[in-house]
Parts: structure tokens; C-alpha cells; sequence
């Protein structure tokens, strides 16, 4: 059984929970964020394993980081994982559609599969499920709330400074 900690931080999204198993980030959660795990799942509170990605969060958020660096625990099925990866490669103030998604992984029919697992993502942010939008290039779905998710991709875009 892993051992976990978490901490948290605060940002211009509100607070934001780490949790870090055997000392690897493998959750960043916003507060009434869909599919947030219970409370005490997250193990002690302990600042110590999350020293890297709180640097860079806040270099992030102060508009001086683009791409994350960090070692993540990603636990999911082997479809989540491979959706969890393709949205590491989508460019920072950039966006993709869940359909797009779909056909980097080889599959053009499963973009409402791609959805599901979008929405399951464990690491907000790092992972940057929110650079995912309708075919349409409308806003759909997002687990930390619709206005979040604007936000993040305002700012990304430049449109919206803090």
C-alpha cells in the first residue's frame, strides 16, 4: 500500500490539493471538483514531497511556466493513461477537441470514451484537461466547473491576466 501525503496551496482558482503517493504527485484537486476523492484518501498533511511542484505552480500561475516538468503518478486504466498522456502534448494556449483526441489515439469513434477519461483526470492543471473543447471549439464538460475551465484557458491565452 502506498504511502500518501497531501498539502494545499492557494491559487487564482481557489485552493488547490496535492497529493503525492510514495512521494510522486499523483492528485491536484480543486475544491467541489467532480470526482475528488474523499478527504481521507489523501493521506497526512505534509508539505515536504511537494516542494517542485508547488515551484512550478507558482511559476505557472505568474505566467512564466509553460510546460510542467515533474514526475507523476498517473493511476488509471491503461485507456486513461493513454488520454492522460496525449493531453500532455497539447501546447500551452492551445486547445484540442475531444474528437481530435480520439484519432491521436488511433480510435476517430471513442471521443465520448475520450471525454470520460478527460474527466477523470487525477493531476488539473499539470495535466491540462482543460485545453479539451467541443468540436465546435465550445466550452463542454469540465470537473473543476465550466467558469474554471474559461479562466485557465483565458489566461493561457492571454486574454485574461492576474
Amino acid at each position: 500500500m502506498p504511502t500518501k501525503q497531501h498539502t494545499v496551496i492557494d491559487s487564482p482558482y481557489g485552493p488547490l490539493t496535492l497529493v503525492a503517493e510514495d512521494g510522486v504527485l499523483s492528485g491536484l484537486y480543486m475544491t467541489e471538483q467532480r470526482h475528488r476523492p474523499p478527504e481521507e484518501t489523501f493521506g497526512e498533511r505534509d508539505e515536504r514531497p511537494f516542494g517542485a511542484a508547488i515551484d512550478q505552480l507558482e511559476a505557472y500561475f505568474a505566467g512564466e511556466l509553460k510546460e510542467f516538468t515533474l514526475e507523476l503518478r498517473l493511476n488509471g486504466t491503461e485507456f486513461q493513461r493513454r488520454v492522460w498522456d496525449r493531453l500532455r502534448h497539447i501546447p500551452y494556449g492551445e486547445t484540442r477537441s475531444y474528437g481530435q483526441l480520439a484519432d491521436a489515439l488511433g480510435n476517430p469513434a471513442a471521443s465520448r470514451a475520450v471525454g470520460l477519461a478527460n474527466g477523470r483526470n487525477p493531476i488539473g492543471i499539470i495535466v491540462p484537461c482543460h485545453r479539451v473543447v467541443g468540436a465546435s471549439g465550445s466550452l463542454t464538460g469540465y470537473g473543476g466547473g465550466l467558469d474554471r475551465k474559461k479562466r485557465l484557458l483565458d489566461f493561457e491565452s492571454g486574454a485574461a491576466l492576474f
